[in-house]
């Protein structure tokens, strides 16, 4: 049943957002529902809404309640630190200071860490024995790069890689939306691209990721971030969200993604099913 504010004759609701790329309108979708079924409050989503930087300050500025963020992102992109590789600290720093600083809450990771993936096509690390990101090295004079604009401009992005692992490109990387350097890399267009490591669309492309052998990227675990006061006025969604912390494999996760992006499949339908399922 909808919940409604006392003396007056709306409805209450929550406003749940996602960034621009489709695990997290998933992800959005999966929180949205569970939290509809659970509190019996109205969810408004704000899918698609925007890059990192864009869910950050609607979160901060209360046009959205909570949406789904990844611990190293926080960590380097918004709380400007260095990378480090263990998930435990990174987990505790960033629910730490968001709650200091931002009266914002990390509830439970959902399980699975959606690190960057540096992805080659599959046919050209065998031909060249290309198993980790040194080996990519040897090669990249030769080739062209294509990453998202957000990997060009983050702290955890290219040109701390490309520092760490001694790459030069036969010429500058081209920036371009996420979605687009898949079909970019499998056209032939360019060699190398900066992916998600749970995109479905890495089998569906037969495309090999190559091995972060220096543990250059920090662990980018998956949990919902909410503000506090959200979760005071309904300590239900607090409860709700509860339910969801550890249920979402990494393998589980590719899968998802390859229902939508791959078989074309409705995002809240796949939401309905999976929650149907898992947490009945």
């Amino acid at each position: 049943m909808a919940i409604v504010l006392s003396g007056c004759g709306r409805r209450d609701h929550i406003v749940v957002g996602a960034k621009n790329f489709t695990e997290s309108d998933l992800l959005a979708e999966i929180v949205a529902q569970q939290i509809e079924r659970r509190t019996g409050l109205p969810v408004e989503r704000r899918l698609h809404l925007g890059g990192t930087f864009v869910c950050d300050r609607a979160i901060k500025a209360g046009n959205i309640d909570l949406y789904v963020e990844y611990t190293g992102t926080a960590f380097t992109a918004i709380l400007k630190q260095r990378p480090i590789s263990d998930p435990d600290s990174v987990y505790r720093f960033v629910a730490a200071t968001y709650a200091r600083q931002f009266q914002l809450q990390w509830t439970a990771p959902l399980g699975f860490n959606n690190t960057f993936a540096i992805l080659v096509r599959r046919t050209d690390a065998q031909r060249y024995g290309l198993r980790s990101i040194g080996d990519l090295a040897r090669v990249a004079p030769r080739w062209k790069a294509a990453f998202g604009y957000e990997f060009l401009e983050r702290a955890d992005g290219f040109a701390g890689l490309a520092k760490v692992y001694g790459l030069t490109f036969s010429r500058p990387p081209s920036a371009m939306d996420l979605g687009l350097t898949y079909r970019a890399l499998a056209d032939h267009r360019v060699d190398v691209i900066a992916g998600n490591s749970t995109d479905g669309q890495i089998a569906a492309l037969d495309l090999a990721v190559l091995i972060d052998d220096h543990r250059y990227f920090p662990p980018y675990q998956a949990a919902p971030i909410v503000r506090a006061t959200t979760l005071e006025k309904y300590p239900a969604v607090s409860r709700a969200l509860a339910e969801l912390g550890g249920k979402i494999s990494d393998a589980e996760m590719r899968r998802l993604n390859a229902l939508a992006d791959v078989e074309h499949k409705d995002i809240a339908e796949i939401a309905r099913a999976w929650l149907a399922e898992r947490i009945p």
